[in-house]
């Protein structure tokens, strides 16, 4: 008994001098958790320049597969609730973007868009994948734009959720903020992370406080990893010169209260893409997968069935 109460006040010590850090913990558990609950399984792949971390899962050899893309940011992990709807029929991937989660950043190692849409084609060719169904939400969206009109040959159909890549004829409160001078992706307190963390969702999902300090603290750390990714990003090529030239089935989703990426950006996406359908939610902000990660995968699936 005695043991056991030193081994707790050890506990609760340490927790208290290296906090957050008890924060990242409980975030990684509940992560790997639910990915085994969901049965996606952390697999690492090397390409030509690194290692891609990854989750992946349903059946090895089925005849479809899709590509999850997340954005700035954020990690993989964003997409398990939503890709737990999936697994059954359709082999998921699902990696963390060059400089992301656990796919290491490396100083000048390019994050332009053009290169990261080149990076998923080399992680399809390792996965032994010919043809995949892409989904991407903001950066990530731009991404899964660019691969379909870049490599037509490889993408099967396009989902885009709050995709980055045009011009959106009102700006957003990020836009405003990036005239102003001011990043809001780029955080050098908590208070600021707080700031930021409410502009990403119009209802969040509920997350305990040293979680959320904890992901601050990351924020924090990566803060000059963050600000190179995201130079190399904006500076890439608009989407709009080429989206006329994607042509597989394409569905865009987009978040009426994005703070983000405005909603005015609907318009220009429609008007480039000939074969494109097109629902805007009200009361859901820019990451509806996490969000509403249950309406996201209905609509997801009814879209894919649509084009077998």
């Amino acid at each position: 008994m005695l043991l056991l109460f030193v081994a707790l006040a050890v506990f609760v010590a340490w927790s208290w001098l290296s906090y957050p850090a008890v924060g990242h913990w409980l975030y990684n558990l509940a992560m790997a958790s639910e990915a085994k609950l969901y049965k996606l399984h952390k697999i690492e792949v090397p390409i030509a320049e690194m290692t891609v971390s990854t989750w992946q899962g349903g059946p090895y050899e089925a005849s479809s597969a899709i590509l999850m893309l997340h954005g700035f940011s954020a990690d993989k992990n964003l997409w398990l609730r939503c890709a737990r709807h999936f697994v059954r029929q359709y082999r998921v991937i699902i990696p963390d973007l060059a400089g992301h989660g656990e796919t290491g950043f490396k100083a000048g190692g390019g994050y332009d868009i053009a290169v990261q849409a080149k990076r998923m084609i080399q992680l399809l060719d390792v996965c032994g994948v010919e043809k995949v169904d892409v989904i991407g939400n903001s950066m990530g969206g731009y991404i899964a734009a660019w691969l379909a009109a870049t490599y037509p040959e490889r993408i099967a159909s396009l989902a885009l959720i709050d995709p980055a890549g045009v011009t959106a004829p009102e700006p957003s409160d990020m836009e405003r903020h990036l005239a102003r001078g001011h990043n809001p992706f780029l955080i050098n307190s908590r208070e600021e992370f707080q700031r930021f963390y409410a502009m990403t969702m119009e209802s969040p999902p509920w997350v305990p406080k040293l979680v959320l300090d904890a992901v601050a603290q990351r924020y924090e750390q990566q803060r000059d990893e963050l600000e190179e990714i995201f130079r190399d990003f904006r500076a890439s090529p608009p989407m709009e010169p080429k989206l006329a030239e994607i042509k597989c089935p394409a569905l865009l989703l987009w978040g009426r209260k994005d703070r983000l990426i405005d909603v005015s950006s609907v318009p220009v996406w429609s008007k480039g893409i000939a074969n494109l359908e097109v629902d805007v939610w009200d009361h859901v902000g820019h990451m509806p997968m996490v969000e509403q990660p249950g309406n996201t995968a209905r609509l997801y699936g009814e879209f894919l069935e649509r084009q077998r």
